[in-house]
C-alpha cells in the first residue's frame, strides 16, 4: 500500500473521497495493519488506533479508522479536498504517510490532537 519515499514519508495511492465529518478516514482494518507495520515499535502488545499523518498537497491531517470507508480509499472533508486541490472526486491520487518519528512531531504541534507513543519515535 505505501512504499519509501523519503526520510520522512511513504508514498502510497489512495482514491479519495468526500466525506461528510469533519476528520480524515481510511478503512479500518487497513488502518490498523498500516498502523502496526509502521508505527509500532514491535516490543509487546501495542496500540494501533493512533492517527496515521498523512499529506495531500500541501496540507498535512490525522487519519483515523473507520468502517464505513472502503479499502484503498481515504475519505476526507470538503475544505481538505478544497486545499488539496482535489476535482471531481472519486479520484485515484499519491498520498504521502509520515514515519513514526515525522508524524509525531507534526502531530505534537497539532492542537489537541494525540501523540504517538513514545516507543513508536
Amino acid at each position: 500500500m505505501f512504499e519509501q519515499f523519503s526520510s520522512g514519508y511513504y508514498l502510497g495511492r489512495l482514491y479519495i473521497e468526500p466525506r461528510d465529518d469533519a476528520a480524515a478516514a481510511m478503512c479500518r482494518e487497513q488502518h490498523e495493519r498500516v498502523n502496526e507495520q509502521l508505527y509500532a515499535s514491535g516490543d509487546g502488545v501495542e496500540r494501533t488506533d493512533y492517527p496515521l499523518v498523512m499529506k495531500l498537497g500541501s496540507r498535512h491531517f490525522a487519519v483515523h479508522g473507520d468502517e464505513q470507508v472502503p479499502a484503498d480509499t481515504l475519505a476526507l472533508p470538503e475544505t481538505v479536498l478544497e486545499d488539496a486541490n482535489v476535482r471531481n472526486p472519486p479520484s485515484l491520487e499519491e498520498v504521502f504517510l509520515a514515519k513514526a518519528d515525522h508524524a509525531a512531531q507534526l502531530l505534537s504541534i497539532s492542537e489537541g490532537t494525540p501523540t504517538l507513543p513514545d516507543a513508536a519515535v
